[in-house]
């Protein structure tokens, strides 16, 4: 079978790609077209990141083994993309270049038989031109949660200031011109 994805630059111009991709082929062969399709030079680093129906953010899968122990996590090459995406599971995300976090949303668009006489992955249709620099994203922290009233009220600037109180580098055994 043949997964049909839409793949959608996280910004306020349309921009995205439709992509074919055979559905035992692996996140990082899914990774490659992408970067393809986009014109990157595929040498930054990138992610998926699996989610729930709203793309909330769940569970990072890397490019490569980042973990304390080697082999330890699993990256994308241990995925093939049926394992995570299917018609109940239609959403991940894809971030790209962690310095510049070019973000997009991939979405299940069709599941249909293998044409004959077509490589996979392929490109199916462009819209858009990628912007000179990745969008800018804001980070935002949910501020109804109780727990920021629970702190909020016990700070003051002493707090704030790394240089005084007893907290100070001079308690820590550095001296001031230690090169």
């Amino acid at each position: 079978m043949v997964y049909k994805f839409r793949v959608i630059l996280d910004a306020e111009d349309d921009v995205f790609r439709d992509i074919a991709i055979q559905e035992n082929d692996s996140l990082e062969d899914f990774h490659n077209a992408i970067v393809n399709a986009f014109g990157f030079d595929g040498l930054e680093v990138a992610s998926f990141y699996t989610c729930d129906e709203q793309w909330n953010q769940e569970d990072e899968i890397s490019l490569f083994d980042t973990g304390d122990v080697l082999g330890e996590q699993k990256i994308m090459s241990d995925y093939p993309i049926n394992q995570l995406l299917s018609t109940d599971q239609t959403k991940i995300i894809y971030v790209y270049d962690f310095i510049n976090m070019w973000t997009f949303l991939i979405e299940l668009a069709a599941v249909e038989n293998e044409e004959i006489g077509i490589t996979y992955p392929n490109l199916l249709f462009s819209h858009g031109e990628l912007p000179e620099a990745a969008p800018e994203k804001e980070f935002e922290a949910d501020m109804n949660d109780d727990i920021y009233d629970e702190f909020e009220d016990d700070l003051d600037e002493e707090d704030l200031d790394m240089f005084s109180g007893d907290d100070s580098f001079e308690n820590f055994g550095f001296e001031e011109n230690w090169n």
